[in-house]
């Protein structure tokens, strides 16, 4: 080290290397010591060590001005003590201790070698043509790439937990990819420990029961409990981190290792976490579960449609996962999310349809009298690229708009049937024919199949003597030959859709068929007795 590098000692406070920005991740002291230019050698102590900082400091007794983590860069000019001054250095958490030799000492003093070697201090050996400075500069360098290597890890996980968050079963995909990015397991628990769901490989019994714990210390029972929560089991990393939503759920993850960026990208899943298992409740959650109290206890639709705050025109929709996986509430809450509604039925069993009901659209708008109008002659405004309602038309009560009913679009993952819109005195039998409407769209592996309402020629004959005429003709037919007959026609007469839409043999759709056709008297490969069979269907 030659003399225009030597620290001014006489300032008394220890020198320090300003960072250039925010906290880097921690540079191994093994990628300084592999910077062949810097020259520096480890003479004693242990080989892994973690840099946080560069400090530069000739005092007798640094520990004060030590923070942790550090490379002190010293070159011994009031070093009298080396066992003292190193064990001070212990105690202040420092990383490593990084000696110049010449002018004040020729070579690294023995005493401090023993003393470094014996309280576990690792020891650099700085060679006189390296000033202090360069090495400052080396690590700040290997930080900035650090910190890049970081930034690039997070941008590419935060993708990937994104697109895990899009698919049709969103909380385990974005646990399974945290668990790919972090390299353990992650698990989403309940705050009595329970596991919902969970990917990556297990810990063994005794860091899973840590585990446990640690997800009790953070989940919301109690004011006052951590957001989040880290401990060390047998060489096993744990974390837990409580999600929002006041629901106690938390995220618990076991990695084998800690790498820098890892509690970046566990904050970007819990983010997401949060949201998908949300309960999703709007401001009118109240009401509807009001409603929801009065059915069970046996009043009508009719009586409890206030509390929901619309007779309609209310959609019921059925799905199911299109690779056939089960779906559970979490997973089944995400799709009403997605659909824009937190009525979602998921607990009816295994092999079974989730249904949704979903609701009416936006409210309608409310139509503004213009000055020197009266509300009856209010007409709305055309935003561009609309067309103006025809005054001529009235609207509901002359200045309002119906509620528009919600349209539901295709899911990607899923396979749903939807009923057309209807008042909710008659969601019963929109439950029918939404049921039929998934059998068909899996029949033609359509994402989406909605019952059309009746209109057309059909619309023409009073509903009344429609049903009398259906009940009439179709009264030979028992219900399943009526369903059997119902789906064949909806779908062209096709033997092995139909057999995939009712999950029965081809064979047996014949046979059904076939007795329905004696049973009523009819050829059924005459079209016009299969448009009058369809138009009867159709009513019941």
């Amino acid at each position: 080290m030659d003399e225009s590098s030597m620290p001014n000692s006489s300032a008394g406070a220890p020198q320090t290397t300003p960072p250039t920005g925010p906290p880097t991740p921690p540079i191994p002291l093994a990628e300084l010591l592999a910077r062949e230019e810097l020259g520096l050698r480890r003479i004693a102590g242990p080989a892994d060590a973690d840099l946080l900082w560069v400090h530069t400091s000739e005092m007798a007794d640094p520990y004060p001005y030590l923070l942790g983590g550090e490379l002190l860069l010293s070159a011994g000019v009031l070093l009298t003590d080396p066992d003292h001054y190193v064990g001070r250095l212990v105690q202040a958490g420092a990383a490593a201790l990084g000696f110049g030799v010449r002018p004040v000492h020729e070579t690294v003093p023995a005493t401090l070698i023993e003393a470094c070697d014996r309280q576990g201090l690792p020891l650099l050996e700085v060679p006189p043509e390296t000033p202090f400075t360069t090495i400052a500069r080396a690590v700040w360098r290997l930080m900035a790439e650090a910190r890049h290597r970081e930034l690039r890890r997070v941008t590419r996980a935060q993708q990937a937990l994104a697109t895990a968050a899009a698919r049709p079963d969103p909380v385990p995909a974005v646990l399974h990819q945290l668990a790919t990015q972090l390299g353990g397991r992650a698990a989403l628990l309940t705050a009595r420990g329970q596991e919902l769901h969970a990917a990556g490989r297990r810990p063994d019994p005794e860091a899973a029961g840590a585990l446990t714990r640690l997800a009790r210390v953070v989940a919301r029972e109690r004011p006052g409990s951590p957001s989040s929560a880290t401990d060390t089991h047998g060489g096993t990393h744990l974390s837990a981190y409580a999600l929002g939503g006041g629901e106690g759920l938390v995220l618990a993850l076991a990695t084998r290792q800690r790498e820098s960026g890892d509690h970046t990208v566990a904050g970007i899943a819990v983010v997401l976490l949060s949201l998908l298992a949300a309960p999703h409740q709007g401001a009118d959650a109240a009401g509807r579960s009001a409603a929801l109290v009065r059915m069970l206890l046996g009043a009508s639709p009719a009586e409890v449609a206030p509390l929901l705050g619309s007779t309609g025109p209310w959609t019921v929709i059925h799905a199911r996962r299109t690779d056939g996986a089960p779906a559970d509430a979490l997973t089944a809450g995400a799709l009403g999310a997605s659909l824009g509604t937190a009525l979602v039925d998921a607990e009816r069993g295994a092999g079974e349809a989730v249904r949704v009901l979903l609701g009416p659209g936006p409210e309608p708008d409310r139509i503004a009298a213009r000055p020197g109008e009266t509300a009856a002659q209010a007409r709305p405004t055309a935003q561009p690229g609309e067309t103006t309602p025809d005054p001529a038309r009235p609207t509901a009560q002359g200045v309002e708009r119906a509620p528009e009913p919600a349209r539901p679009t295709p899911r990607p993952g899923w396979t749903l049937g939807a009923s057309a819109p209807t008042p909710v005195t008659s969601l019963a039998a929109a439950d029918a024919v939404a049921a039929r409407a998934l059998a068909h769209a899996r029949a033609t592996r359509a994402p989406l199949t909605v019952d059309a309402p009746t209109g057309g020629l059909a619309a023409l004959v009073p509903p009344e003597q429609a049903a009398a005429h259906a009940r009439a003709l179709l009264a030979p037919l028992t219900a399943p030959l009526a369903d059997t007959l119902r789906c064949w026609l909806s779908l062209h007469g096709s033997w092995d859709r139909t057999a995939v839409a009712l999950g029965v043999h081809r064979n047996t759709v014949r046979q059904r068929i076939g007795r329905c056709g004696e049973l009523l008297a009819m050829d059924l490969d005459d079209m016009d007795v299969r448009t009058e069979l369809w138009f009867a269907l159709r009513q019941t």
